[in-house]
């Protein structure tokens, strides 16, 4: 990582907030346990053999760790929740509030249990080309998750308009192809455009 994106990142923790302190916590449970730190989507994300693993974000009114294959998780305690049923098919969030207790011995099970179904591969198969459902690219989950208004933007857009978006910046095979692609599809997103309308 870079030094301009680590100063992001120690930015992004220092901030205050009201929930400095538990993110922070997260962090050192998440650093604890083996993976790699970076930042994407201007979030914290933990890696293994650069697969992203699990991130750390925070809200206006809660915090929480978003599992990229959460769906592959036990979860033992049921804390896990899939932000958006029918869409999200592979990621699952554990949210918090102000009031609640972190439960270290609990957090470092889930993600030593994260770390190793990494390992061991398993992730969702994406959707082959011509099939009639397309996946939900992480990159654009991830980022919607994290914005609002992207999320309101995007959710006004017709269901052909998000399909082109979303075949775009998941057609890509590398990682950072795909972030590129999401990095210059949002500020259409966000002026109410589809991908193509300039042509039409």
């Amino acid at each position: 990582m870079d030094k301009k994106k680590q100063a992001k990142l120690e930015a992004y923790y220092e901030k205050d907030g009201p929930f400095t302190e538990q993110l922070n916590i997260l962090r050192a449970l998440a650093l604890e346990v083996g993976f790699t730190e970076t930042l994407k989507w201007s979030m914290p994300v933990y890696m293994v053999d650069n697969k992203n693993v699990v991130g750390i974000s925070a809200f206006k009114n809660h915090y929480g760790l978003w599992f990229f294959n959460g769906n592959f998780l036990k979860d033992p305690k049921k804390v896990l929740t899939n932000a958006q049923e029918g869409k999200t098919k592979s990621m699952r969030q554990w949210r918090f509030e102000a009031t609640d207790d972190l439960n270290k011995a609990d957090l470092i099970a889930y993600l030593k249990e994260a770390m190793a179904n990494q390992k061991a591969g398993l992730s969702l198969a994406p959707a082959k080309a011509g099939s009639k459902t397309i996946a939900m690219p992480e990159e654009l989950q991830k980022a919607l998750d994290s914005s609002d208004t992207l999320r309101k933007a995007f959710d006004t857009l017709s269901p052909f308009k998000q399909r082109e978006y979303m075949e775009h910046i998941g057609g890509a095979k590398r990682e950072s192809t795909r972030v590129s692609r999401l990095e210059k599809c949002t500020a259409l997103i966000l002026e109410g455009k589809g991908l193509n309308d300039k042509y039409r």
